[in-house]
Parts: C-alpha cells; sequence; structure tokens
C-alpha cells in the first residue's frame, strides 16, 4: 500500500491508474479504524480494481465544544490495517491540503432539509462540513463507487442527496454495520465509553430492535413507540437526542401505510454521543 499527503502526490497516481483502466472505489474515514471501516475497504476491493482510502479528522464539521481536538488520531496503526485489508493507496492530508486557503471565508456545499432534521438539529452545521470535505475529496479522487457505513444513516441520506443534485458520475453504496456481540455498533467514539457504560450502551440497539418489533407486529402509533423507547434509554442513563421512526430513503415523517422505515437514535451515555439505527420492512 502506498500512502500520499499532498493533493498533488494523489492526482499522480491516480491518473497513471486510469491510463492502465483501472476502476477506483473510496473509503473516506477520519481514522482511528476499526472492522467497521476495513468492512468498507473489503467491500470496495470487489467493487473496483483499486481501493482508496482516506483520512482525515475534517474540522468544519465539529462545532463549538465538540471532540475535534480529542478525537482519536492513531495513523501508524490505521496504517498497518489498511496494508492487512490490501488497500491500495491512504490519502493522508494535512488541513492546509484540503483547505489551502484557510477556513475564513470558505465556499461551502449545503444540503438543506436533510442536513436539519434529527442530528442536524443537535449539531449545527455538521452536515454543511460532512458534505463539504466529501465533494472536496469526491472531486480529487474522482471515484467510481465510494462506500459508507450504514450507522450514521442520515450521513448516507446527505451524500446521496448531494451526489444526485450535483450530478456527480459516481455510486454512493452504503455498508451494513458491524456490530459487537452486545449488538453495539463499532464506533471510533466507543473508545470514550467506560467498561461499564459499554455494557449499558449496548441498550441503544436493543431500544432500535424493540421498535422495529413493534412496526413489523402492525402498530402505527409512531410517536407513542418513539416516547416509549426514549424512556427506556434514560432508564439505563441515557440521555437521548433522538429517538424517531422515518420513511426510507429521504428520511420524511412516515405515513401510516409505510412497509419499509428507518429507526434512528442519538443518545449521550457519559460524556459520549451515539447514533445508530435499524431498517425494518415489512
Amino acid at each position: 500500500m502506498q500512502t500520499v499527503n499532498s493533493v498533488a502526490e494523489l492526482r499522480t497516481v491516480l491518473r497513471d491508474w486510469r491510463k492502465h483502466g483501472e476502476t477506483i472505489a473510496f473509503v473516506p474515514t477520519m481514522g482511528n479504524l476499526h472492522a467497521g471501516h476495513l468492512r468498507l475497504v473489503e467491500e470496495g476491493r470487489k467493487a473496483a480494481t483499486r481501493v482508496v482510502v482516506s483520512i482525515f479528522v475534517n474540522p468544519t464539521q465539529f462545532g463549538p465544544g465538540e471532540d475535534f481536538a480529542a478525537y482519536p488520531r492513531t495513523p501508524a496503526e490505521d496504517a498497518e490495517k489498511l496494508r492487512a485489508a490490501q488497500a491500495d493507496l491512504l490519502f493522508l492530508p494535512a488541513p492546509a491540503e484540503l483547505y489551502p486557503a484557510g477556513l475564513e471565508g470558505l465556499s461551502y456545499v449545503d444540503v438543506p432539509g436533510l442536513s436539519e432534521e434529527l442530528c442536524g438539529r443537535f449539531r449545527p452545521g455538521h452536515f454543511r462540513g460532512v458534505a463539504t470535505v466529501v465533494c472536496k475529496l469526491f472531486n480529487l479522487v474522482q471515484p467510481d463507487v465510494a462506500l459508507f457505513g450504514e450507522k450514521d444513516y442520515q450521513q448516507l441520506a446527505v451524500i446521496r442527496r448531494m451526489v444526485a443534485d450535483l450530478n456527480m458520475s459516481l455510486d454512493v453504496v452504503g455498508v451494513p454495520t458491524v456490530r459487537e456481540e452486545s449488538g453495539l455498533a463499532l464506533s471510533s467514539r466507543n473508545g470514550y465509553l467506560s467498561e461499564e457504560e459499554k455494557h449499558r450502551a449496548a441498550s441503544l440497539y436493543r431500544c432500535l430492535q424493540a421498535a422495529g418489533e413493534f412496526l413489523r407486529r402492525g402498530r402505527r402509533d409512531y410517536a407513542a413507540i418513539e416516547t416509549e423507547q426514549a424512556r427506556a434509554l434514560e432508564s439505563v442513563g441515557f440521555l437521548p437526542d433522538y429517538f424517531a421512526i422515518r420513511r426510507v430513503p429521504d428520511l420524511g415523517l412516515p405515513d401510516t401505510d409505510e412497509q419499509a422505515w428507518v429507526v434512528l437514535a442519538a443518545a449521550k451515555l457519559g460524556k459520549t454521543r451515539l447514533i445508530d439505527n435499524l431498517q425494518v420492512r415489512i
């Protein structure tokens, strides 16, 4: 696996690949890689002849008081994992490579509506930062396919909308969430949890499963299900931001005749904010 740090180096490698008819799968990450990220690389190898992974902790998607400075950065360990997973290229830029003029007066990509719901209500500007950096990375890599974990379903929906609205020529593929045996979704932020908190954190997925079972059994009192499961999270020590039942794929409010939903939740356990979701079909 080759590692490059500059935009110029990245373009040189990609230009050579394209001359030889290679196809490119792209996995953008913020590093501190776990088995969920490596699953994306695995799926990328099936989708294209070359896999590019980026590691960049993006400052524009963190709000005031969030964990930008403390976000775990483990580039050497990440590179070893990517070599073992047979990634072809690691793009590891400094902020000045992606934001050469700095952040003051930066041009942003905004996906209105969808970015302001759910996590967007509690993290204003977060999805604008996500859309901007992903758009930049797509412009640089120009992949045939890009892979994202379904754990952050709203992020996936925002990126899909951006790609469609801006007529970008690539496929965006969602890859199912990788979980621990307890059901807890793998996340870089799980490292913030104590062992006792990690045990309780599995309740988040159990509450999603409970809501999904109610939907399969025919309940359509969405607000009541949401309230019940938010209270169940509170009973084990979570502070929920939201517990929501939405339509697939646009995250709109569901009608009573829906046959597919996504149940989403975000909640704090101690100082750690966790997100998860469950897709439900009948």
